[in-house]
């Protein structure tokens, strides 16, 4: 018996290590020099502790113009999407809109639609509106998002109809509703489907490498993928430095927003 209930406990260890380890793999060899991290490479503890590696990618990348670079593209998407998915979860509940059902439909549809379908469309259309190489050019293709609209669709279908019905012989507008009733009682909603809008958005690789042609203009991934290709070298300590710097907001972000994402997932249906 005691070893059935010590199972599921050496079972959670073993899955906890197996995610945590790429994370202190990161943290330890961004802090070894080049040369130890290949003879220690799998050790945890940076033997001698340097901090030449960031120094090195100060010196040769524009490291903050790189981090605001995906500072401003993961904010812009984040609110534009946050605003649409509102308007759109809002209409799809509460208006009168035919063949309403129908249109939600096809807009949750498009989720299953693989990215490599809508690329080559989309690149086309950078392209003829001279966007390529700009960070306008990495966001306008992502102004809406369907699991955003699903997701406070939800949220605002376990609001009960009669609060609503009450405003509204109360002759209270639609945008008095939507401010003052609807907004408050979505924005845990709101903040955790933002905070998941904005890291999606900040680890973003395929579509910026395609748009992006100059250092200047990279985001992080690109520039820690720099270090890791072949035209970039050998350099994995530097690019461990940069996967630092990369994961460093998300996960500040998730710490002290986890139970408002975890609770949106949930009360969508989602397990």
């Amino acid at each position: 018996m005691k070893i059935k209930r010590l199972l599921p406990h050496l079972l959670f260890i073993v899955i906890l290590i197996i995610i945590i380890y790429p994370l202190l793999f990161i943290i330890a060899n961004s802090f070894k020099p080049l040369k130890e991290a290949y003879q220690t490479i799998t050790s945890l503890i940076p033997q001698p502790f340097t901090l030449e590696n960031f120094r090195y990618l100060f010196d040769n990348l524009p490291i903050l113009k790189i981090t605001g670079n995906t500072f401003f593209i993961a904010s812009v998407i984040t609110v534009v999407k946050l605003v649409v998915a509102f308007f759109a979860a809002y209409s799809f509940t509460y208006c009168r809109i035919k063949g309403k059902k129908i249109w939600y439909l096809v807009i949750i549809g498009t989720m299953f639609i693989p990215f490599t379908v809508s690329m080559i469309p989309n690149y086309l259309l950078i392209a003829k509106l001279n966007l390529i190489n700009t960070t306008w050019g990495v966001i306008l293709p992502q102004f809406a998002d369907a699991m955003g609209i699903f997701l406070l669709t939800q949220t605002m279908r376990e609001i009960p109809a009669s609060l609503l019905d009450v405003a509204a012989l109360d002759n209270i507008k639609q945008p008095a509703i939507m401010g003052k009733i609807v907004f408050p009682l979505t924005r845990h909603a709101i903040t955790s489907t933002g905070i998941w809008f904005f890291i999606t958005s900040w680890n973003e690789y395929v579509w910026p490498v395609l748009i992006l042609r100059t250092v200047e203009n990279y985001t992080l991934p690109l520039a820690m993928q720099t270090y890791i290709s072949s035209e970039g070298g050998t350099n994995f300590t530097v690019a461990m430095s940069i996967s630092l710097i990369t994961m460093f907001v998300p996960l500040v972000l998730y710490a002290i927003f986890q139970k408002y994402i975890i609770g949106t997932f949930v009360s969508a249906g989602i397990k």
